[in-house]
């Protein structure tokens, strides 16, 4: 066993660059405020850059990151991916790219065409919402089937799908890795385990558990952030072991989600925290969750 906290390279498997001065973000404008789950999001509602993010993550070795997408101007998806490869080009960085698809739309074909036509394009998202609280009534788009058409189309372009939503609809998440087993689903934000209540615990386990039968499936452990709590604080060492139980080393990533994630910690502190709650896993362990998997699941060179 290590014992130690792992210190070789790091593929961040999740985080964002924007510049709302010179490309539309409608969330990031003062009229597009949206309720938010770590409350008041101003501090980042400015530019995040390459530069800015090397000085985040400076003292954990960083060896590559995936762009996730920004919620950019959805009318123009393809921008977005235009605007992440000149970023690669001037800074290095990002090495592979999640990128924004709406799969319920008429244009997802053209859409998803131009994303596998990219060198940087891995992936995409389009969160499918509702309901918002355990036990509400209600289906997310994954069970939609307009939605469901586009994202049948993802395994035709060899795109992956990151998927962002809470613990509650994973159900609906066991169906679509079962129905389309071709598929690799991402889980985004270890399920989204907001409620630090026993009943809310219990309940993430149990849905995480399910959906860990699927082996098209991989989670990133990232966005354990909690609103007016330290990053550390109500079970964040606890959720990450369970993550890593219930799927295995070989099919975690660990992320820092920054700068959404700078609301609730320094780079440095979340890193910290993952590494010290696998420190006792054997080096190779802790180098494929840090690095190793995110390399083969975003084809990292």
């Amino acid at each position: 066993m290590s014992g130690a906290p792992y210190a070789g390279p790091v593929v961040d498997a999740h985080h964002h660059f924007w510049d709302p001065r010179v490309n539309h973000h409608p969330w990031l404008t003062e009229a597009g405020v949206i309720p938010f789950r770590y409350g008041d999001y101003r501090a980042i509602r400015r530019p995040y850059l390459p530069d800015e993010y090397r000085a985040d993550a400076a003292g954990h070795n960083l060896a590559g990151s995936v762009y996730v997408e920004t919620e950019w101007d959805p009318q123009d998806p393809l921008g977005e991916v235009r605007y992440a490869a000149l970023l690669r080009e001037r800074h290095g960085l990002p090495d592979a790219v999640v990128g924004q698809a709406w799969l319920d739309r008429g244009d997802v074909a053209e859409v998803l065409a131009g994303h596998a036509a990219s060198v940087l394009v891995r992936s995409v998202r389009h969160k499918p919402g509702r309901p918002k609280a355990p036990g509400e009534p209600g289906q997310t788009l994954m069970s939609d089937p307009d939605w469901r058409r586009g994202y049948a189309l993802l395994a035709r372009h060899g795109l992956h799908f990151d998927l962002q939503t809470p613990w509650w609809t994973l159900d609906e998440a066991v169906r679509l890795a079962e129905d389309f087993p071709e598929t690799l689903i991402i889980l985004n934000h270890t399920g989204l385990p907001a409620d630090r209540s026993a009943e809310g615990l219990a309940g993430w386990r149990e849905a995480m558990a399910r959906l860990a039968e699927c082996a098209n499936v991989v989670v990133k452990v990232s966005g354990l952030g909690v609103r007016g709590q330290s990053w550390a604080a109500g079970w964040t060492g606890w959720i990450i072991r369970e993550a890593v139980a219930l799927f295995g080393t070989a099919r975690v990533m660990f992320a820092s989600n920054f700068p959404v994630d700078s609301l609730c910690a320094s780079f440095d502190e979340i890193y910290s925290g993952f590494k010290s709650a696998v420190a006792d896993r054997p080096e190779p362990e802790q180098r494929a969750m840090f690095c190793d998997n995110a390399r083969r699941v975003y084809r990292i060179g």
